[in-house]
This record gives C-alpha cells, sequence and structure tokens, in this order.
C-alpha cells in the first residue's frame, strides 16, 4: 500500500479541476447554443470552443458517462436535468466573477473574459465575498 506524495496528490487535484472545467466549459456552451439556435451541434460546438470534432465527441461521450448531456450520433445534443443545473451554477459563477471585476473599474469585455478562466478556481467562500461586496455597493 503505497501512500501517495503531496506532489501527486496536488497532480490528480489538478486533473479532476481541469476535468470538471471542461465539463462546466462544455454545458454552459450546449445551454448558449440551445438558447440561441434551438440545438447544439458537435460542428457548432467545435467551431465555438476552437477544438476539433473528434475532441467533442470524446467530451460529449464523457459527459453522457457523467450524466449531464444526452445525444445520438449525428443528432444535437441536449443538457440533462444535471447538465442544466450545472450549467446555470457555472453561468451564475461567471457572472458573479465579472460583475465583481467590473465593481473594481475593469472594462466590462476583459472582466467577462478573465472570468472565464477564474470561474472555475474560485472558492465558494470567495464568491460569497465577491456577492457580499457587490450587494453592499448597492
Amino acid at each position: 500500500n503505497i501512500t501517495p506524495t503531496p506532489h501527486q496528490i496536488s497532480l490528480q487535484r489538478t486533473r479532476a479541476e481541469n476535468a470538471q472545467e471542461t465539463a462546466q466549459d462544455y454545458v454552459e456552451m450546449i445551454a448558449e447554443l440551445i438558447a440561441t439556435t434551438g440545438e447544439a451541434r458537435v460542428t457548432d460546438l467545435a467551431g465555438r470552443l476552437g477544438v476539433t470534432h473528434v475532441t467533442v465527441n470524446r467530451t460529449i461521450q464523457r459527459l453522457r458517462r457523467l450524466g449531464l448531456v444526452t445525444a445520438l450520433p449525428y443528432r444535437a445534443i441536449f443538457l440533462t436535468d444535471a447538465g442544466r443545473k450545472l450549467s446555470e451554477e457555472s453561468r451564475h459563477r461567471h457572472e458573479l466573477v465579472a460583475n465583481f471585476l467590473c465593481s473594481l473599474g475593469v472594462p466590462s469585455v476583459i472582466a467577462h473574459a478573465d472570468a472565464e478562466g477564474m470561474e472555475h478556481h474560485v472558492s465558494k467562500e470567495t464568491l460569497a465575498a465577491f456577492a457580499k461586496h457587490l450587494k453592499n455597493r448597492g
């Protein structure tokens, strides 16, 4: 029985966080595509996310196993209830981080671009502090 080193634990955590970040980005984009065009297709996801069709197909298979999407070959992709919930949570985190950055004077376009990376790594405690700050500002 081998005990993992702190470095190994850190790498495992980073991989898990990256997988969660990818899932959040995909469900957010699927929800956005459905809202704006009525459907989400592999080609649309590949174009919007800047990845290959193969990458999208592999990720969609993983999201299916996680119960976040339903999809049939050559058909549209749909979010499950769990996928919709994750998408809404991701969108809320993004908006909260972007609004906080804007409250500091960061231009909106930059705040939204920065929030895209930050939203995945901000703790619940920090998000609560952001929300409190924004509420106190009126």
